[in-house]
Parts: structure tokens; C-alpha cells; sequence
């Protein structure tokens, strides 16, 4: 009489090396907030979260259990360069704001059949948004470079380090940087904090 062959159930992919270590990190402090179960039943970090994207790093022998410093890595980047000026650092974080404000308008969908007034009484996209967008798009403009203007808007407006930065474009961490600096120099001089050169 044959044997029954137990049906073969799908391998769980392996866990990239640095998302398992700070799986192990995370858990082992008790920093278990940012972890999910994913479909085999292991803890992941919860991705696209702030949270998740915080680096932990662990000093001495690589164990938190037995007296290992446990340090989480500064996740704005406009603090961690410390070779930023300070008003390359307030003109990026101005660049922020008004980015992070003109992302605010919720828009809503409508009913075809709903009637629409031309009018802004009570309704519409509030006018700090549209401003806070206005501002945004002239210093934008103010950068000049499409070059200067992407590394400025993945590092100031999407929080990438400058490291990420340079691996996805295939630079090195220094034109990143240079670039980087270059950039908040515009933007500083746009918002009047510096004489333009």
C-alpha cells in the first residue's frame, strides 16, 4: 500500500540579513511596536512607517541581553549632517514645512450628479495649503538644477539619508552631499537668510 505524500507547503522567502538583525535588536529591547507578522507567521518591520525606518545599532559584543549599548541612529538628516550651516539647515527645514503643508489638501471624491458653485464659500482647498504650495514650487524653482532639485527634495522633503540617496543614483556620498549643500545654499538665499554669491 502506497504512502500518502504530504502536500509540500511554500518555502517563507529568506529575511534580507539587515531586516532580521533589526528584528532581533528591536525585540530584545522591547522595541516590538514597529514589527508585524507577515503571511509565515515572522516578524517583520512594519514597512513604509517612520518607526521602521529608524536604524538600531548595537555597540560591544552585539548583545543587548548581556550589556550591549543599544543606539538609534538620528533618522532626519538635515540634524545628522553636521556640516550643515545653520541657515542651510533653517532653509531646509522652511523647504519642509511648506512641502509637508501643501500635502495636506484631502480631496475628496464627488458625485457626478452633485452641483458644483464656482464659488470658495465653505468648501475648496484651504488657503495655507494653496499658499504653503505657492511657496514650495517658487523655491523649487529657485533651485534651478533638476539635479540639485531632486537629491534636495528626496533628502529635505522625503527624509532619505544621503547615503540612500547615493546608492539609488549611483553617486558617491560626497557629490550627494555636495550637491545637497549646494541646494540649501539657493534655498537660503531665496528665503532672504543668506547674500547670494
Amino acid at each position: 500500500m502506497p504512502r500518502k505524500a504530504k502536500a509540500a507547503r511554500p518555502q517563507a522567502p529568506k529575511l534580507p540579513k539587515d531586516e532580521a538583525e533589526q528584528v532581533r535588536i528591536r525585540r530584545e529591547v522591547g522595541h516590538d511596536f514597529a514589527l508585524r507578522e507577515d503571511a509565515f507567521g515572522r516578524k517583520r518591520l512594519a514597512s513604509g512607517t517612520l518607526e521602521a525606518r529608524r536604524v538600531y545599532e548595537v555597540s560591544n559584543d552585539g548583545h543587548t541581553s548581556t550589556g550591549g549599548i543599544v543606539r538609534v541612529r538620528n533618522v532626519d538628516p538635515l540634524l545628522g549632517i553636521t556640516s550643515l550651516s545653520r541657515q542651510q539647515r533653517e532653509a531646509g527645514l522652511r523647504y519642509r514645512q511648506d512641502f509637508q503643508c501643501s500635502q495636506q489638501a484631502s480631496v475628496r471624491p464627488m458625485s457626478w450628479s452633485e452641483r458644483v458653485d464656482g464659488g470658495r464659500k465653505g468648501g475648496g482647498i484651504a488657503d495655507s495649503v494653496l499658499n504653503a504650495g505657492r511657496a514650495h514650487a517658487n523655491a523649487t524653482r529657485a533651485l534651478g538644477h533638476w539635479d540639485v532639485a531632486a537629491v534636495v527634495q528626496k533628502v529635505v522633503c522625503l527624509e532619505r539619508s544621503v547615503k540612500t540617496v547615493a546608492e539609488q543614483d549611483g553617486e558617491g556620498r560626497d557629490v550627494v552631499t555636495k550637491l545637497l549643500k549646494v541646494g540649501l545654499d539657493l534655498l537660503a538665499v531665496h528665503y532672504g537668510m543668506m547674500m547670494g554669491r
